[in-house]
């Protein structure tokens, strides 16, 4: 039987709260060269070392924050409704999955300026691997005829691209989600 994690305190929970709260503000006030410790602490009230000591340091909080909708897409594709999740033609998920991921892109975009910035935390491989996995699974299925791990990896990269980030800044979000559902489109429509 596994061992119980020990509940989290009030006030470290409320610190944890702060301090991410406090990160996505100066992210989305004044991007992604604001974060720094010191600020966040300032920001959060609370002090540098109560960062230091629940996430480790900048990239410890950085990926803390990317984590999280990370694993929401994670569980959406493997337990979720269709189309991102199981059920539906595999055409219809990998439209979905890049939406999604678009979407966070898009919601996060001064986050993974930021996240880039920092040694990959362990779980990063973790994530990469879950969207090569799943990309080249669909891609596999809809048009066999294709090399589906390089295919999916190419459509991917250009959501982790600075273009795409800078299209985001721009207030271009939907311009970038039309681009990126057209070249899915035209992976799985194939060769005229």
């Amino acid at each position: 039987m596994p061992a119980e994690q020990p509940k989290e305190r009030a006030d470290a929970a409320r610190n944890r709260r702060a301090i991410l709260d406090a990160t996505r503000a100066l992210l989305d006030e004044h991007g992604a060269e604001a974060i720094t410790m010191d600020r966040v602490a300032a920001a959060a009230g609370v002090g540098k070392g109560t960062i230091f000591h629940r996430f480790g340091n900048r990239a410890g909080l950085l990926h803390e924050m990317i984590a999280a909708p990370a694993e929401t897409l994670m569980a959406a594709i493997t337990t979720g409704p269709p189309p991102l999740g199981p059920g539906a033609p595999a055409g219809e998920r990998l439209l979905a999955f890049f939406d999604a991921m678009t979407s966070i892109v898009a919601d996060n975009v001064e986050l993974m300026v930021a996240y880039r910035t920092v040694d990959p935390h362990p779980r990063t491989a973790e994530f990469h691997a879950t969207w090569d996995a799943h990309i080249t699974a669909l891609v596999r299925e809809a048009r066999p005829d294709l090399d589906a791990e390089v295919t999916g990896r190419l459509l991917l990269s250009g959501l982790g691209s600075d273009m795409a980030s800078g299209m985001v800044r721009a207030g271009e979000v939907e311009r970038l989600r039309t681009a990126v559902r057209e070249l899915v489109e035209s992976v799985l429509r194939g060769p005229a």
